[in-house]
């Protein structure tokens, strides 16, 4: 069985006072070094990480890999396979997403609440089209077929099922494509 150890690394006080460009720039390196740790679990060397023209990331020495940053987390995972992570803040947002993100039969799948299950779908259909490399113009394209758990659900997109995992952090959720895996999350917030 395949092992994927996703790291989630929270960012340090002081960071949403710098300029939008620095704060995309350390965001973007503070993921990378998500990435470090995440390889160094899976015992995994990368060299560079390039991206094709559509900002897809290519395979870095045979391994797979996938970054999320958001003002307060960043996340990264490396993989043997083609992998998709996502982290979103569970905060409010306008009623109008809720067809944007799924379809009604998807959302009969549950009683639950619809605000965290709207996170669930999102985070899950977006590590899903990462997975293979499309953009959101796919998300509809990606169906819930199944609510396993609270922390666990399945996704149809092209013909096959993606098992997804959930994590739940400091408001934040952050789902990973674990078809196949055991997921070891790792997860380390900055000093206060």
């Amino acid at each position: 069985m395949n092992i994927l150890y996703p790291v989630i690394l929270g960012v340090p006080d002081g960071i949403q006072t710098l300029s939008p460009r620095e704060r995309v720039k350390f965001l973007s390196g503070h993921a990378r070094a998500a990435l470090a740790m995440s390889a160094n679990f899976s015992r995994a060397s990368l060299d560079e990480l390039k991206k094709d023209p559509d900002g897809v990331p290519l395979p870095s020495n045979g391994y797979f890999w996938s970054l999320t940053h958001k003002p307060l987390f960043v996340g990264a995972v490396v993989s043997a396979r083609p992998v998709g992570l996502d982290i979103e803040q569970i905060k409010p947002f306008h009623p109008g997403m809720y067809k944007k993100v799924a379809v009604e039969t998807e959302w009969t799948l549950s009683t639950g609440n619809r605000f965290f299950l709207f996170y669930r779908f999102w985070t899950s259909k977006e590590a899903v089209i990462k997975t293979h490399g499309t953009g959101l113009r796919d998300l509809l394209k990606c169906r819930v077929v199944e609510i396993l758990d609270e922390k666990r659900l399945i996704i149809e997109y092209d013909g096959k099922p993606h098992y997804i995992e959930h994590r739940y952090f400091s408001g934040h959720i952050a789902s990973i494509v674990e078809t196949d895996s055991q997921v070891c999350w790792h997860l380390d917030r900055p000093p206060m």
